[in-house]
């Protein structure tokens, strides 16, 4: 488990300061709650907020874990693996491990997600289609929050797995000495 008080955290309430108050009035179902109306969507339908990553790392990074020694789960994964490929060409896939790599303690493959509108059509898919498979969702940011973002900031499908954050520790140690000119 993350410390949470490892990382600081900006006001979820920066830029909407010193609005009127909301409102109680309920929707027609009786139970979800108006929300003010100004016909301006969200940026964040089309770009990743900052500070994801917008160049060719992608915004997300996605691992879908399977147990190397449990031949069904390398069968399931495998198929999900082609099916992905095949469903969604435009998604950068990589290499199907056969064994555990980098903080990843048992095999997987990554999949890359680049804008809001691929996020949302493949992780919905995902959720339906990973059968028995477990799933890191995790941002990119800045190379030194490495750590940061395969834990506090990281969301599963299925069953976590825990990583080797020795590894994240020592990329993220090494990036910083390389911004530091050492």
């Amino acid at each position: 488990m993350t410390d949470q008080f490892a990382f600081s955290y900006p006001s979820p309430l920066e830029g909407y300061e010193n609005l009127e108050p909301l409102s109680d009035e309920r929707n027609e179902d009786g139970k979800s709650l108006k929300n003010p109306q100004h016909g301006i969507l969200s940026k964040a339908y089309e770009e990743f907020p900052d500070p994801l990553t917008k160049d060719r790392r992608g915004g997300f990074d996605i691992h879908i874990y399977h147990f190397q020694n449990d031949p069904d789960q390398v069968t399931f994964a495998k198929a999900l693996w082609e099916r992905i490929r095949r469903e969604f060409p435009e998604l950068r896939i990589y290499t199907f491990f056969d064994r555990p790599v980098g903080p990843h303690p048992v095999a997987m493959f990554e999949v890359n997600i680049f804008t809001p509108a691929q996020f949302g059509a493949f992780v919905p898919w995902l959720v339906i289609n990973r059968g028995p498979l477990s799933a890191l969702i995790h941002p990119n940011t800045v190379e030194t929050e490495e750590l940061r973002n395969h834990t506090q900031r990281a969301t599963w499908l299925g069953e976590r797995i825990p990583l080797d954050v020795r590894i994240l520790k020592l990329i993220s140690e090494q990036a910083k000495k390389e911004e530091l000119g050492n």
